[in-house]
């Protein structure tokens, strides 16, 4: 880089590297007035995954651990439930078989057990559980799962301008009660999957419940539909971690203009995981494998992060 000391300072818990300059760089450019790349502050949009990109998704995503508490309580509501394999397998706690399963029939269950809430009483629940509950292999709170190089990146995005947007195949509504606090994402700011819901007068005043019927699984090629429905606008910047953001990254790439992609490829079995092309639930086969020819750029946690979590220290560089 260009050795500002405002630059050295951006982006502390990353490591000095080709990733970090680039990312740096990139944002000087669109932000310069008069440069070339400038880009209007209206048009920088940068839109990031969440499972995987922004926390912690192995060896279930966090919503699906979620559902793991409460899918029991459904199935002795509604015993045909048990016909379907991913309920089945939530019941036994059969693990090996929710991860060989399609990621759309692992998440159905997780948005059945909205069903029947209003949304207040459904962020109260999920709030209610997420504070506590403990990852079971990493051994601490799901919500200190969060990557503080990726909020050190979504800070010094919105620093320079940028508007920040979680387009996640996670439940809109589940990601809606953690965004703001730990990337400082607002609500309004997040897309994700989604069931249908419907307005009813409660009598008390009016309210919106949820449906156990699916509106929108936001994987794949429905990030980009999305993108356009709830942003408006092509990203300039896009970052993800599997095969299910490629369409959003290349959708970020192919505009006019100075633009950007990411993966972060999980190669750190030390302080996260090691996985890639065989985690079906978030497979990176792909865009991992073809990342180079779409102009998508690889971050590796191992090397490219001096620390993955907040209680990691900065002894890895």
């Amino acid at each position: 880089m260009h050795g500002a000391p405002e630059l050295m300072a951006a982006l502390p818990s990353w490591n000095d590297g080709a990733a970090k300059s680039a990312i740096l760089d990139f944002v000087a450019r669109v932000t310069k007035e008069g440069g070339p790349d400038f880009v209007p502050p209206a048009e920088r949009i940068a839109a990031f995954d969440n499972d995987g990109t922004l926390w912690c998704e192995y060896p279930l995503q966090v919503q699906v651990f979620f559902a793991l508490a409460e899918v029991k309580r459904l199935c002795q509501q509604d015993p045909s439930l048990l016909q379907k394999p991913a309920f089945k397998a939530f019941v036994e706690g059969d693990l090996k078989a929710l991860t060989s399963l399609p990621k759309k029939d692992v998440f159905e269950p997780a948005f059945a057990t909205h069903a029947g809430m209003t949304l207040e009483e459904f962020h109260a629940n999920a709030w209610r559980w997420i504070r506590q509950a403990e990852h079971p292999k990493l051994g601490r709170r799901f919500i200190t799962n969060a990557y503080v190089p990726q909020r050190e990146l979504l800070d010094h995005l919105r620093a320079n301008g940028f508007r920040t947007w979680i387009v996640t195949g996670g439940g809109i509504e589940f990601v809606r009660v953690v965004a703001e606090q730990l990337y400082g994402i607002p609500p309004e700011q997040v897309v994700g999957s989604s069931t249908k819901m419907k307005l009813e007068d409660s009598g008390d005043g009016m309210v919106v419940r949820k449906l156990p019927e699916l509106d929108s699984f936001d994987d794949r090629d429905e990030k980009v539909v999305n993108i356009a429905l709830h942003i408006g606008r092509r990203p300039i910047f896009a970052f993800g971690n599997s095969d299910g953001d490629l369409a959003m990254i290349r959708y970020t790439l192919g505009g006019a203009g100075p633009r950007m992609g990411w993966y972060i490829h999980h190669d750190d079995a030390a302080r996260e995981f090691a996985y890639d092309r065989d985690f079906k639930l978030s497979v990176f086969k792909e865009g991992l494998d073809r990342a180079g020819e779409y102009g998508i750029g690889i971050v590796s946690m191992k090397n490219d992060w001096g620390r993955v979590f907040a209680d990691d220290g900065n002894g890895h560089a």
